[in-house]
């Protein structure tokens, strides 16, 4: 059986009667979510370069020094956050958890490489 370069939406398509249009590789699709809306401005606007390796969503966080101070008076007393302490961190911090979880995970490995380049 020959694989032809058509999706399984065209085939369907075209095997209840209707004439599907056949893809035009040089007219962009219309984009489907506010994502890729936001993707598609971004390319057009000349953004690509920065763009380039990075996976879409939310922008990175910018701590401010009194939300570091705490993080890090916190991981001095213990490298692995506990749930509890995640929880009371967050919203003391107006951060969310997975934030103040990414820091830890972030300064564990800040904390592995400036032990291994004092070695």
């Amino acid at each position: 059986m020959e694989k032809g370069p058509f999706s399984v939406e065209w085939l369907a398509q075209s095997s209840r009667g209707g004439a599907p249009e056949m893809p035009d590789e040089s007219r962009p699709c219309p984009p489907d979510t506010p994502r890729d809306r936001e993707a598609a401005e971004r390319r057009s606007s000349g953004h690509e370069a920065e763009s380039v390796g990075t996976v879409p969503g939310r922008s990175r966080t910018k701590f401010s020094a009194a939300q570091l101070q705490e993080l890090e008076r916190s991981f001095r007393e213990q490298r692995y956050i506990r749930a509890g302490e995640k929880r009371r961190l967050a919203a003391v911090l107006n951060l969310s958890q997975s934030q103040i979880k990414t820091w830890f995970q972030n300064r564990r490995m800040k904390f592995k490489r400036q032990t291994q380049d004092a070695r």
